[in-house]
């Protein structure tokens, strides 16, 4: 089978290292792909939501699986594209409809889904342009520290979290009337703050059928303690270690079967991955939000986890068969750590040359933010490198990482060295 993976980071890298593996794989491409891809599989210059190119190379490399690693081409309606075209339409593609992808694409849509389907989450509000001067109202009558959302896609960054009312009102006010995050803050959602601790699970779903996907833990803030800017993430945990057998109950019966009967009855296609991002308040999870792919750098510890083989895993799934397959999971522990350029997330160079890979020992690297030049494989993004390492518990996992991130090096890398910090 030939197979084609959309995007350009870490995930990516980490689809392909596991689909490489599967016997099921004959040619596997990676669009727009990196330095990392580029030595398991072969890279390919595609735009992932220039869906008339990507038919183009699907048809002539004779493609017969098409895996979406990020969220854009499937709010974009990749899925329906392929679905709705004769000569695509036996393409095995892996990620929602259109309709599906909204759970991720509109946080408004994402609420009145939960609301509709009685899975636990924080009471909210939704407010446009129009609407600004009761948002700020609304900010009143809700305890700090007040949480803004923009509606729609903002890479990840779309979320404030504001301990000052007065801060708040104002932030509202550049989301809605100066477009602070662009068209994605054309609506915001306001909601309750919840204190506690967060985790992630992973869902594979063929629509019907599902399979729970290790946990994971990712460290979202730039600075130690969790301080400082949100980033895309400088690192991960898997399994999270509070994830026990009651909890996971509780988030199962609560959250996942809702979920996907959600998705039943209201007729959606859906053959891909849910990444549900929860919070344990005491001892209760409550949905904090969908994505509906999987997540960076979570998918670097979650597929590494996985002992089944990932492409039949994906070929039932497309089938909507995913009840007649096995899933293995490494009981290890797998923990990520997150090389990023100096200034990110905001401003920083790119070009600088990574070296010491080839010394790296009993850990995985995969490529995020990387690219090839002149022979030399150099840094292209704001998280450059995930240095993945198994253990028998997160703390000798990290261990591991850390003890080969000190064998790497580019101009002003950054790291965390406090990951699990709030796990002991």
């Amino acid at each position: 089978m030939n197979i084609l993976i959309l995007g350009a980071g870490g995930r990516e890298h980490a689809f392909a290292y596991k689909i490489a593996e599967s016997k099921n794989c004959d040619q596997l491409f990676v669009a727009p792909g990196n330095a990392g891809t580029s030595q398991i599989a072969k890279n390919v210059n595609l735009k992932v939501t220039n869906f008339a190119q990507i038919k183009d190379f699907v048809l002539k490399e004779n493609i017969e699986m098409v895996v979406v690693g990020p969220e854009d081409p499937l709010v974009e309606g990749i899925y329906d594209f392929f679905m709705d075209d004769s000569e695509l339409k036996e393409v095995a593609v892996i990620g929602p409809s259109k309709r599906g992808a909204l759970l991720e694409g509109s946080k408004e849509r994402a609420k009145e889904f939960m609301m509709m389907y009685n899975i636990p989450t924080a009471a909210y509000e939704s407010f446009t342009p129009k609407s600004l001067e009761a948002g700020k109202a609304f900010l009143t009558n809700l305890k700090s520290p007040y949480v803004l959302k923009a509606d729609g896609l903002a890479g990840g960054k779309g979320v404030l979290i504001i301990d000052d009312l007065e801060e708040a009102q104002q932030e509202l006010e550049h989301m809605l009337m100066n477009s602070k995050f662009g068209k994605a803050s054309n609506k915001v959602v306001i909601e309750e703050f919840l204190d506690g601790i967060e985790l992630s699970v992973f869902v594979l779903t063929d629509g019907k059928n599902y399979k729970i996907l290790p946990t994971a833990k990712d460290y979202k803030r730039i600075g130690e303690g969790n301080s400082g800017l949100n980033t895309g993430g400088m690192g991960a945990i898997s399994p999270v270690p509070f994830a026990d057998e009651t909890l996971m109950k509780k988030i199962e019966d609560r959250i996942v079967k809702p979920t996907i009967k959600g998705l039943q009855e209201e007729d959606i296609e859906y053959k891909g991955f849910i990444f549900i991002g929860l919070i344990k308040v005491g001892e209760e999870p409550y949905v904090i939000e969908y994505n509906v792919r999987m997540g960076d750098p979570e998918t670097e510890v979650v597929l590494p986890r996985i002992e089944s083989d990932l492409v039949e895993l994906l070929q039932k799934v497309s089938e909507q068969k995913l009840d007649e397959a096995t899933l293995k999971i490494k009981e290890d522990s797998a923990v990520t750590v997150m090389l990023v350029s100096g200034g990110y997330p905001e401003a920083y160079e790119k070009g600088k040359e990574i070296s010491g890979i080839e010394n790296v020992q009993d850990s995985i690297v995969f490529h995020a933010g990387t690219a090839e030049s002149e022979g030399k494989i150099v840094s292209s993004g704001g998280r450059v490198i995930a240095v993945t390492s198994f253990g028998k518990d997160y703390q000798e996992a990290l261990k591991k990482s850390y003890q080969n991130v000190d064998k790497l090096h580019f101009d002003k890398m950054y790291y965390r060295k406090d990951l699990g910090f709030d796990l002991a």
